[in-house]
C-alpha cells in the first residue's frame, strides 16, 4: 500500500513539474513570436494607433480651421463688394 502511494505521489510530482516546464515553454513562445509580429510590423512602417489618432485629430482640426477661415474670407469679400 505504501508503494503504490509513494508511486501516485512521484506520479503527481512529475506531472505538477511537466505542466510547469509547459507553461514555462509556452510563455516563451509567446513572447517570441511578440517579438517577431513586432519587428516585422517596424519593418513595414506601419503606425500605431495612438500615432494613427493623433494625426486624424490634427486633421480634423486643421479642417474646422480651414473652414473658419473660408467663412470669413467668404464675410470679407461680401462685404466689400459694391452693392
Amino acid at each position: 500500500m505504501q508503494t503504490r502511494s509513494k508511486m501516485f505521489d512521484d506520479l503527481s510530482q512529475l506531472m505538477t513539474n511537466a505542466m510547469g516546464v509547459a507553461q514555462g515553454a509556452r510563455s516563451e513562445a509567446e513572447t517570441a513570436m511578440k517579438g517577431m509580429i513586432d519587428r516585422w510590423l517596424a519593418d513595414r512602417d506601419f503606425v500605431t494607433r495612438e500615432e494613427f489618432d493623433a494625426v486624424r485629430a490634427m486633421a480634423q482640426k486643421a479642417r474646422e480651421e480651414n473652414e473658419a477661415l473660408k467663412a470669413r474670407l467668404d464675410a470679407l469679400e461680401a462685404g466689400s463688394q459694391p452693392s
